[in-house]
């Protein structure tokens, strides 16, 4: 299947009336695909398309490259590229819900709002960089609550692109009815599971990290409504309430993650999340930038002390756990604990090392998530 792009004859003038409330939100989507540094002018436009009978906004970096439609009435059919920050400010003030844009020329739009006229500086639509035709090969359907939730959960654990493409990327798999998604930094490691309704042919792709990022910004949270996920051999496509994304992907082969988890444990304990988390937040008040000094954890029976020494001064507390295995001591980044428990929903956590070398790993019984923290060496 080929995603055909919507290019409607040229119209040295259009007229369009819409709400507010639908323009605001539509610009709101397609402004994240806006770059904020490119030396090609005409993509700090947003592409307005009028024509079939609805209302079509387009923006593009040539990474990534959103879509969405609006209704409205049209009077004159056509298209004009519109200055993208001048445009979403504007429309952002507007007095009225009911607002009028026509363009009489490619050089200017003409926009009405109850008593209010501006005239916005644009471009012919034809300068504009339309989004790629894309061969889909394969498709899938999740939920997009469960799609905006599984990138909440992993993409703080995302690299550098600048110092690495691959791990700048997402990796996710497909296999049978089963989805993976899998993020890492060089530090820790992320890893989400989620059953899928269908079985699918088996798929592995990385996505731009920012790409998913901005997704999840526009995403609805809502468990009964779909995405549809198409993959070419260059593309990953997005499709949800009247809105289409596209974006590249990344060229390359991920790391082998399973190649660096084990299940191997000397000591496991079970925490309370929420007295987890509060206990690391107060630590960190003494291990701000400038005085990165991880916080120490010492397991014995029933009971985890956490300690952090600093120029800033000293902290320690003790909270109360379940521990099976041998006593420990070892120390972390307490930021990177801290990342994974903000994003686990469950109230208590269970927790594996083997020794003060070995990574931590946090996981449920199902593995349905998977973190996995390097210690620091507190020698």
């Amino acid at each position: 299947m080929v995603i055909l792009i919507r290019r409607e004859a040229v119209f040295k003038s259009m007229k369009v009336t819409c709400s507010k409330q639908d323009l605001l939100e539509a610009v709101n989507i397609v402004s994240k695909a806006v770059p904020s540094n490119t030396t090609m002018s005409v993509l700090e436009c947003i592409l307005m398309q009028a024509g079939n009978g609805e209302i079509r906004l387009t923006a593009n970096d040539m990474d990534l490259g959103i879509e969405t439609v609006i209704g409205g009435m049209i009077e004159i059919a056509g298209m004009i590229a519109i200055d993208a920050r001048m445009l979403q400010d504007v429309v952002r003030k507007l007095p009225s819900d009911d607002v009028t844009i026509e363009n009489k020329n490619e050089e200017q739009v003409h926009i009405v709002s109850g008593k209010m006229n501006v005239n916005i500086n644009a471009r012919s639509g034809e300068e504009f960089s339309f989004l790629p035709s894309v061969e889909k090969k394969d498709s899938i359907q999740i939920s997009t609550f469960t799609l905006k939730d599984i990138i909440r959960q992993t993409i703080f654990s995302i690299g550098s692109s600048d110092v690495n493409k691959v791990m700048g990327g997402v990796d996710l798999i497909i296999k049978n009815d089963q989805l993976r998604v899998t993020t890492l930094d060089g530090h820790r490691i992320s890893i989400r599971k989620v059953q899928l309704k269908n079985i699918y042919s088996e798929q592995e792709v990385i996505i731009p990290g920012k790409a998913l990022n901005e997704i999840s910004k526009i995403l609805p949270a809502e468990a009964e409504k779909e995405v549809n996920i198409s993959f070419s051999d260059a593309h990953v496509i997005f499709e949800f309430n009247k809105t289409t994304v596209v974006s590249r992907l990344i060229d390359g082969k991920y790391i082998a993650v399973d190649r660096m988890m084990s299940s191997d444990y000397e000591t496991k304990i079970k925490v309370n999340k929420k007295i987890l988390a509060d206990c690391i937040d107060r630590s960190m008040l003494f291990s701000k930038e400038g005085n990165k000094k991880p916080i120490v954890l010492r397991i014995s029976d029933g009971l985890m002390k956490l300690e952090v020494n600093s120029s800033l001064g000293s902290y320690d507390e003790e909270l109360e756990i379940e521990k099976q295995g041998k006593d420990i001591v070892i120390g972390f980044n307490p930021k990177f604990i801290m990342d994974a428990l903000k994003v686990i929903d469950d109230d208590e956590i269970d927790m594996y090392m083997v020794n003060p070398r070995s990574p931590l790993y946090i996981k449920d019984e199902g593995e349905h998530y998977i973190y996995m923290i390097l210690p620091i060496n507190l020698s």
